[in-house]
C-alpha cells in the first residue's frame, strides 16, 4: 500500500510503499482510510521531539495517530491507532473507533475530533465549565482555540474572553461566539491592566490556555487576590506554544483561589477517555453537522506529503491529506 513514511527520525515523510497493516487481534478491524489531519502532534512525533517518544526507538513509521476511512462493510468511522494513520490502509481497536455522520464531510470529520480533544476535555472534564460561567482562551486564533471558543458557548458559557497576536484573527473571532477580545500585542502593563478590570466586572472562572511562557504569567499576575477573598479560577494547560516553562511567584498560588492542571496524553483518566470517543467527538459531529461547530481545512493528496510537509499552512486551517 502507499503511505506517508519517516525512515529516519527527523525526516520529511516520504509517500513510499509499505507493508499493509495485518488483523492479529479479535478486537482489531481494518480500515480502509479516506482522509488523516495532520497535527502539532504529528509533526513532533515524526521528528521525535514529542515527549510520548522519548523512550521509543525510531523505526520506519507511518505518520498520524487518527483519521476517517470505511470499515469493511462500508460504515463510515473515525479511529485512533498507533500504527500510522497516513496510509492507504490502517488497523484500529474496535473500541477506538467512532461512526460518522453520513452528511459530514471528510475533512471536517478527520479534522474536528484533535480539535475537539484539545478543548472539550479540557473544558468539561479538567475545568468542568458550567452554564453561565466566564472563560478566557488564551491563544484562541489557533484551529484548536477556535474550535474551543465555539465549545465554550455550546457548554453554555455566559461570557468569552480570547487573546491572541493576529489582529485580524481576534476580531473574526467576535463571529463564532467571543464576546471580548485582548491583543497579546499589547504593552505587558497595559495586557496586565486589562484583564484585571475584566476579571473585576466579570470573574473569570475559567482559563484554557494554548500558550504558556509569559502569556500566562500575565494572566495569572492579573489574577492574583489583594488579602481577601478571592474568586476560584481553573486553569487549565492544554498547549506551550510560548514556552514550555514560566515563573509563578508563591505570593500568586498562595494569595488566589487559583486550581491549576493540564490537558493532554497522559492526563486524561480512561474514564474520560472512554467519554470523550462515546460522548463527546459523537456530539461534536452532530454539532458539524448542524452548522453549530465548524473548522477550517485545507486538504492535500497523500502523494503531496512530501512537498507540503514543512510548508506554512494558513493561520486557523487545519491540514487534512485525503488519501
Amino acid at each position: 500500500m502507499k503511505a506517508a513514511v519517516v525512515f529516519q527520525k527527523g525526516q520529511v515523510p516520504q509517500y513510499a510503499d509499505f507493508p499493509d497493516p495485518e488483523l492479529n487481534q479479535e478486537n482489531q478491524s481494518m480500515i480502509w482510510v479516506k482522509a488523516a489531519s495532520i497535527k502539532h502532534l504529528d509533526r513532533a512525533r515524526a521528528g521525535g521531539t514529542h515527549y510520548s517518544t522519548e523512550n521509543q526507538k525510531h523505526e520506519p513509521t507511518i505518520i498520524g495517530s487518527d483519521g476517517v476511512g470505511v470499515l469493511e462493510d462500508g460504515t463510515k468511522v473515525y479511529f485512533f491507532s498507533k500504527k500510522g494513520t497516513v496510509a492507504e490502509k490502517a488497523i484500529a481497536d474496535q473500541q477506538m473507533i467512532v461512526p460518522v455522520p453520513d452528511e459530514l464531510d471528510l475533512a471536517t470529520a478527520a479534522a474536528l475530533p484533535n480539535a475537539v480533544m484539545g478543548s472539550a476535555i479540557g473544558l468539561k472534564c479538567k475545568a468542568k465549565l458550567q452554564p453561565g460561567e466566564t472563560v478566557l482562551i488564551n491563544g484562541a486564533t489557533g484551529v484548536t482555540g477556535k474550535v474551543a471558543v465555539q465549545i465554550a458557548k455550546l457548554y453554555g458559557a455566559k461570557r468569552i474572553i480570547v487573546t491572541g497576536r493576529n489582529e485580524a484573527a481576534l476580531q473574526s473571532l467576535y463571529e463564532i461566539g467571543a464576546d471580548e477580545v485582548v491583543s497579546l500585542q499589547k504593552e505587558d502593563e497595559e495586557f496586565r491592566q486589562t484583564i484585571k478590570d475584566i476579571h473585576q466586572k466579570t470573574p473569570i472562572d475559567v482559563v484554557l490556555d494554548y500558550l504558556w511562557g509569559h502569556s500566562i504569567e500575565m494572566i495569572l499576575s492579573s489574577l492574583k487576590g489583594d488579602g481577601n477573598f478571592s474568586h476560584r479560577t481553573r486553569v487549565v494547560s492544554v498547549g506551550g506554544m510560548s514556552g514550555d516553562t514560566i515563573q509563578l511567584s508563591s505570593q500568586i498560588v498562595r494569595g488566589t483561589d487559583l486550581h491549576i492542571s493540564g490537558s493532554g496524553l497522559g492526563s486524561w483518566t480512561p474514564e474520560e477517555f472512554k467519554m470523550l470517543l462515546k460522548e463527546i467527538i459523537p456530539e461534536m459531529f452532530q454539532a458539524a453537522v448542524q452548522n453549530k461547530v465548524n473548522i477550517e481545512t485545507e486538504t492535500i493528496a497523500l502523494k503531496e506529503i512530501e512537498t507540503i510537509w514543512k510548508s506554512e499552512i494558513q493561520n486557523g486551517k487545519r491540514l487534512v491529506v485525503l488519501i
